[in-house]
């Protein structure tokens, strides 16, 4: 006979099995991100410098009269701006990710006894970076919609870009003064040969800051399941909504902690097409432009408005996703 831990590995690799994992994760994203979309919108401006929501930086006070700000110009509508972006890259992107830990998690570790701290943040980055590298594109897109108020729409475009607006906006950027400086020209000449790499703006910086965001937020998870739930008697997992809840919490908060930096210097160059036009920004140039106008706290900017985002969000997720696993028998 062939042993049950063997049937449940092979079982685990099914084509069934994976697409049950992934349609888990993606559902628990896609809650998770409408739970906290309005604080997702203003830690957006926080972070890109928008020049109509500086005055609220820093505080959770703050946050909060910049939402109140959000919404008397623009109603419940404009705290959502970009959410309709949001869900169609996040689906993906959460589906790709909890997948994609599920299969590495038993391929580095298809017993217990082989589960170790190193092993579950290796998973976790891995299913990070492949989530990001295929869904990169519509973030973008998401983030560079909601960067848009009444005084940053430098473009003479719409108050308000719709999906399509954005798209184009990136695809037909081009330096306004390429005669200024050879660096220029330079630096904008893959761009131009190869138009679909504008939706990569900040790119490496993301990969950089996912590593250990996605690292730490599943080490985390994993440590604290196995440190505090009893192993299962029955062959599967016991339901435990509010374990779940309190241990995605808690890795949110760590995992957010230690990518903070990383976000910060992936918003300023996804909006660098807006804010600077005339160049392809680095990250050797971001990171000094943040450094000269506020310092190492300007790292932290909107740190405290993340917490209220990703602390919500990543226990929703986490819960969600075991949630939708029983359900879907996976």
């Amino acid at each position: 006979m062939v042993p049950n831990a063997a049937i449940a590995q092979r079982d685990k690799q099914s084509l069934n099995y994976i697409i049950r994992s992934g349609l888990a994760g993606g559902i628990a994203g896609c809650v998770a991100k409408s739970v906290v979309a309005p604080l997702d919108r203003v830690k957006i401006l926080f972070q890109a410098s928008n020049p109509d929501f500086q005055k609220y930086a820093g505080s959770f006070v703050g946050t909060f009269r910049a939402g109140h700000d959000i919404y008397k110009q623009s109603g419940l509508r404009g705290l959502f701006q970009g959410h309709s972006a949001t869900l169609i890259r996040i689906f993906p992107y959460a589906a790709i990710k909890f997948m994609m830990y599920d299969q590495v998690h038993h391929f580095l570790m298809p017993t217990k006894a082989q589960e170790t701290n190193a092993r579950r943040f290796l998973a976790g980055a891995i299913s990070g970076t492949m989530s990001v590298f295929f869904t990169y594109p519509l973030d973008l897109i998401r983030v560079r919609m909601a960067f848009h108020t009444r005084t940053t729409n430098y473009t003479q475009g719409p108050p308000r870009p719709s999906f399509t607006y954005a798209f184009s906006q990136i695809y037909n950027e081009r330096p306004i003064n390429p005669a200024h400086t050879t660096e220029v020209v330079d630096a904008a000449r893959p761009f131009n040969r190869y138009p679909l790499l504008k939706f990569y703006r900040g790119f490496t910086v993301t990969i950089a800051g996912m590593i250990p965001y996605a690292g730490v937020s599943f080490l985390s998870w994993g440590f604290l399941r196995s440190r505090f739930l009893p192993p299962s008697k029955a062959g599967h997992e016991n339901p435990t909504p509010i374990a779940d809840l309190a241990f995605g919490a808690l890795s949110g908060a760590l995992a957010q902690t230690a990518s903070y930096p990383f976000e910060v210097v992936r918003r300023r160059m996804q909006v660098g097409g807006i804010t600077r036009p005339d160049r392809w920004l680095s990250w050797s140039e971001t990171i000094g432009a943040i450094w000269q106008a506020r310092g190492w706290r300007g790292f932290y900017v909107g740190l405290s408005i993340g917490y209220l985002k990703v602390v919500p969000m990543t226990a929703v997720s986490f819960a969600v996703w075991q949630g939708g696993k029983r359900l879907l028998d996976a």
